[in-house]
């Protein structure tokens, strides 16, 4: 498997929701400045070795923070549908994560533009995912609470893996990025660009050409795998808050995988060790990368981010 010693000129950095909204935290506005900062010391490596640069982050706490509020002040402010509530949590989000990124950057003398872009992403319609919601948003509740909010609101809630009972949404598959134009002009000029937050706005076209949002949120990794694509990039690099993709998880046999090839990744997905709810997404996005064209798909720890794009650190993907 050939071996990675260098850094790649353009990379396209998937943020997981711990770069911004870890477990543990209420999501203060000042936990989640701290929580970035901290984020932004661990890329700047990257910010100082890779010369085109591209963000895309996960919204799953905020956007459901952001429903949360709405329907909590729904008896005296209007609510907004879900795509509203996307781009809402989208803008806060990648303000949040551009101030830290300058912030550290200025703090090093290092002369980088940055520029947050709201992305809207061209789904079908007729996606299987809107009749089978399932894409986890916001808050754990108990099994009651759940059935509070499912008649309180008309929530749909689902059991998370243990962990509790979420809201879920339809999750369609993104089809094409709507500004990708845009954002290859910026990043051809060395602008450090954040966009496609919580994996972009949902968008659907009618009557031919005419733009609509649609209520849904799309998986952020199978976005960033297509917007990678799309913009030319050979490198995909997910970052989340465990070290490696594993087999057989939570058993006495569990392994770190530290490199795979794509036909080893289609076996272990074939032999279900990839939760939906978990690591499924992540996996299923860096195989899309690779069978698209792309070069390496990494998964791996925020704090190892710089090691995972030398070869050193988290998991390697690649065709062969």
């Amino acid at each position: 498997m050939k071996q990675h010693s260098a850094m790649p000129d353009q990379l396209l950095i998937a943020l997981g929701g711990n770069a911004i909204h870890p477990e543990g935290i209420k999501g203060t506005g000042q936990e989640q400045f701290d929580v970035a900062a901290t984020a932004a010391t661990a890329l700047l490596p990257l910010l100082e070795a890779v010369p085109n640069l591209v963000f895309t982050f996960g919204n799953g706490p905020g956007v459901g923070k952001v429903l949360m509020r709405q329907a909590i002040a729904s008896k005296r402010v209007a609510s907004m549908p879900l795509d509203i509530c996307v781009a809402n949590s989208q803008g806060g989000i990648s303000y949040v994560i551009m101030q830290a990124l300058q912030n550290v950057m200025r703090a090093k003398n290092l002369q980088r533009p940055v520029a947050s872009i709201i992305c809207e992403v061209l789904v079908d319609p007729a996606d299987p995912a809107f009749g089978r919601p399932d894409k986890p948003l916001g808050y754990f509740f108990s099994e009651s609470e759940a059935r509070d909010l499912e008649e309180e609101f008309g929530w749909t809630m689902k059991e998370d893996a243990g962990r509790g009972w979420r809201m879920v949404v339809p999750s369609p598959a993104p089809l094409k990025i709507l500004d990708s134009s845009l954002l290859s002009s910026l990043i051809r000029q060395g602008v450090i660009v954040i966009t496609a937050g919580g994996g972009g706005i949902p968008v659907i076209t009618e009557n031919g050409d005419r733009l609509r949002g649609i209520d849904a949120v799309i998986d952020k990794d199978l976005t960033s795998a297509l917007l990678a694509r799309e913009l030319g990039i050979e490198h995909l690099l997910i970052l989340t808050s465990v070290r490696h993709v594993k087999i057989n998880y939570g058993k006495e046999n569990e392994q770190d995988l530290s490199t795979l090839t794509l036909a080893e990744l289609d076996r272990y997905i074939g032999e279900g060790h990839f939760s939906a709810g978990s690591m499924g997404p992540k996996v299923e996005a860096a195989r899309k990368f690779l069978l698209a064209g792309g070069t390496r798909a990494i998964i791996a720890h925020l704090d190892e981010a710089y090691q995972a794009c030398l070869g050193t650190a988290g998991t390697q993907i690649v065709n062969q």
